[in-house]
């Protein structure tokens, strides 16, 4: 798909696009059943909910646009759309 933005889509977008949660969103990434993005911390790729302790430092959160739309059929074009969504 040639339209889809460059960069990453935020958590609520794809809260909103699966109708659930943004925590849900960070869960799935995390234990890998949401297959959508990927999520670090300094630099190591965290793959246990139980390092989504905020005390251990703040979760980067990587959403690949054309991930999510081969797993929604979701087009993300860029932020100028994220309030006709929300």
């Amino acid at each position: 798909m040639d339209s889809l933005a460059v960069g990453s889509v935020p958590i609520a977008v794809a809260a909103k696009v699966y109708g659930r949660d943004a925590s849900w969103v960070r869960a799935g990434i995390i234990s890998g059943w949401l297959p959508i993005g990927k999520a670090t911390r300094n630099g190591k790729l965290i793959t246990d909910v139980k390092e989504m302790d905020s005390r251990k430092g703040r979760i980067s959160y990587y959403i690949s646009p054309k991930l999510l739309y081969e797993d929604t059929g979701y087009v993300w074009t860029g932020a100028r759309n994220i309030q006709t969504l929300l």
